[in-house]
């Protein structure tokens, strides 16, 4: 990858301008205009550190200890809405960090790293402490179907499971019908797979699939990364049960269409809120931090001012009570929402 100057601003006299990025978070830490524990213990560590003299000490985002929230800290669990008869918190947990698909740009190893951080035990604490926060749902793939069955069994866990049912052409049915055996809420068409089966404009496997999913008394759903799946199949004729699409601003620095890299997951999100204004269905809406890049306090938001009605949030265990503490709050403040809520 070509990592030049003129490619990549952050790069000339980087040491300087992450000094004075930083010596800046240090000023609004003191004027108490950082809310969150990561920036806060974040923004005294560089405080110590700006007191060197090296440019290291301006360059380096180690930090000696967090203040994460913990659960005696929940101020209220989220509220709920429902897609037919499941009912559902508006902020679910997703399964990309626990399954271990992380989105991490061009960085190599992570999918790796939350794996060997999502040991069983982990994940079962994670689902308990999520609960414990009000959030009934973790929407995973079927290969996790396994850990499902073991965690209800074994954990008394009560969260709900929603499948994608894959992301497979050659396994659609069996790995949906899998999904259904185990005891999912509710299913859908995986995103890629449905951006696939639209480009190339066979929606047969897609309307099949809503067929065997309802056919088993579930909520059918479809998932899409591109705003044309949605548009592709209204005009097809299929009519989910709820959409899952993904939904984030493209005002952050990795936020590059000329050469992606697993760095921006909704290319379109003007265009998608002005088309799900109008669609009649419930919207589940993912990737509203892109993977990480934008805060909670500003994805979040953004969503549900955008008309989502539920947020699908990659979580690790320290970081449950802050996000359903941020989400709770924005849903009780005052929202610029223009789409009615239609769950």
């Amino acid at each position: 990858m070509d990592t030049k100057d003129s490619q990549y601003p952050c790069c000339p006299e980087r040491r300087k301008m992450l000094g004075q990025m930083f010596l800046g978070s240090v000023a609004l830490a003191a004027t108490g205009t950082l809310g969150g524990p990561e920036e806060k213990a974040l923004a005294a560590h560089q405080a110590d550190e700006a007191k060197s003299d090296s440019a290291d000490g301006y360059a380096s985002a180690t930090r000696k200890n967090t203040n994460w929230a913990k659960l005696e800290d929940l101020k209220e669990k989220p509220p709920k809405g429902k897609i037919g008869k499941l009912k559902m918190s508006r902020i679910t947990l997703g399964g990309n960090l626990i399954g271990g698909w992380a989105h991490s740009r061009d960085l190599i190893y992570v999918s790796d790293l939350v794996k060997a951080y999502h040991t069983k035990e982990k994940i079962f604490a994670t689902f308990k402490l999520a609960e414990a926060c009000g959030i009934t749902t973790f929407l995973t793939n079927p290969i996790l179907c396994d850990i499902m069955d073991e965690y209800w069994e074994k954990a008394d866990g009560t969260i709900d499971f929603i499948s994608d049912c894959g992301g497979d052409l050659s396994r659609l049915k069996e790995d949906t019908q899998r999904s259904i055996d185990v005891g999912a809420a509710a299913c859908y068409v995986h995103g890629g797979l449905a951006d696939h089966l639209a480009e190339i404009g066979n929606f047969d496997p897609i309307a099949a699939t809503l067929e065997q999913i309802r056919d088993n008394g579930l909520p059918a759903g479809i998932g899409a990364h591109h705003l044309s799946t949605v548009q592709k199949c209204v005009d097809a004729g299929l009519c989910p049960d709820y959409w899952m699409k993904t939904l984030h601003h493209n005002n952050y620095w990795s936020a590059r269409k000329d050469v992606e890299c697993d760095n921006i997951f909704c290319r379109e999100p003007d265009e998608t809120i002005a088309y799900m204004q109008s669609r009649p269905e419930p919207w589940i809406a993912f990737k509203t931090l892109a993977a990480g890049s934008i805060h909670p306090n500003d994805g979040f938001r953004y969503a549900f001012e955008a008309g989502a009605d539920f947020i699908c949030v990659g979580m690790y265990d320290f970081q449950v009570v802050d996000d359903v503490n941020i989400a709770v709050n924005i849903l009780k403040g005052e929202l610029n929402r223009k789409r009615e809520w239609r769950a």
